[in-house]
């Protein structure tokens, strides 16, 4: 694998992995905001990076698919030699796969933005990878002791701490239809999908190792549609297939933060075009025009492009209602 790159793009990588370092691993992965701070720095690593794809270069991505191919979290000295002896293996599974950290948690933050829309309810998942955050009324959870209770007794409870007026339901909302739209599905029932899901978690944060698989187990029993596109070129087409008298809410989660700006307002424009109510979960900046009160604190929960509901936890640990 010959090819150099240049200052700039070393520059660009290395702030990338140096923001994922301070700014998303701090306090929660410690072996992985060592590893960030080591790729940072490591002129080999970076031009291993750089001869990739610039959408196939981010952390996330690349710790996945060195665990992956090393059945652990790769550390320095792991990654380094991976690189070294197995450079093509781990370009070509980065290549092939995508970051699809489909944390069954952040149906937490969804729920209370859901259960404000009269239903009943027919879902669309942009991005939805296997599908776990379209079982919103199956899961069970816990507000800071405000206990709800989903349709399936034996899905995992999803403990979020709730900060201001959180509006949190009585009852999960009636939900008549709902579909996933990813450019990559996975399939809950396949091993190799699922192991690739646990390689997206990342070491030191506890328990979600175990909502995955409890999650996973939902989603066999209660199987959902995963349609193969675009949420650009394929979601009219699966919107038309929605049943009359329904709600259509056409929703994401760190998806948009992927694509350019031009197919982000086309998207808006689009959602706009189907009549949809659209929730967007995505980090600051990504979604509508207003400032997030705590520009650190996470994800920001925005309804239609504008409508600026909370702040919540990435992996769906805690929401902050603003509304």
């Amino acid at each position: 694998m010959g090819g150099m790159i240049g200052h700039e793009s070393d520059l660009s990588i290395s702030e990338n992995y140096r923001r994922f370092a301070h700014l998303e691993t701090a306090g929660r992965s410690p072996a992985y905001q060592e590893l960030a701070e080591f790729v940072a720095e490591n002129m080999t690593i970076l031009q291993f990076l750089g001869r990739l794809a610039p959408a196939k270069r981010q952390p996330n991505l690349l710790f996945a698919a060195a665990r992956y191919i090393l059945e652990e979290p790769a550390d320095p000295d792991t990654l380094t030699k991976l690189i070294d002896e197995r450079g093509d293996d781990l370009a070509a599974i980065m290549s092939e796969r995508r970051t699809q950290t489909n944390e069954a948690a952040r149906c937490a933050i969804l729920l209370p933005a859901l259960a404000l829309i009269p239903g009943p309810l027919a879902l669309i998942e942009v991005g939805a990878a296997a599908g776990l955050t379209l079982l919103v009324d199956f899961y069970n959870y816990d507000y800071r002791g405000h206990v709800l209770n989903g349709l399936d007794a034996d899905a995992p409870v999803l403990t979020c701490q709730p900060m201001g007026a959180v509006p949190v339901p009585g009852h999960v909302p009636e939900i008549g239809w709902r579909a996933g739209l990813d450019l990559n599905p996975l399939d809950p029932s396949n091993p190799t999908d699922v192991e690739w899901l646990s390689c997206l978690i990342w070491p030191g944060e506890e328990g979600r190792a175990e909502r995955l698989s409890a999650a996973t187990a939902t989603a066999r029993r209660h199987p959902v549609e995963i349609y193969r596109g675009d949420l650009l070129d394929d979601l009219a087409e699966l919107a038309a297939k929605v049943p009359t008298g329904l709600t259509l809410v056409i929703y994401h989660t760190a998806v948009l933060a992927y694509v350019d700006e031009a197919k982000r307002c086309a998207f808006a424009a689009l959602t706009r075009s189907l009549g949809a109510i659209w929730i967007a979960n995505e980090a600051p900046g990504v979604v509508g025009d207003a400032a997030p009160p705590s520009p650190s604190r996470g994800f920001m929960l925005v309804r239609d492009g504008t409508e600026l509901l909370a702040q919540s936890d990435p992996h769906g640990n805690w929401i902050e209602w603003l509304a």
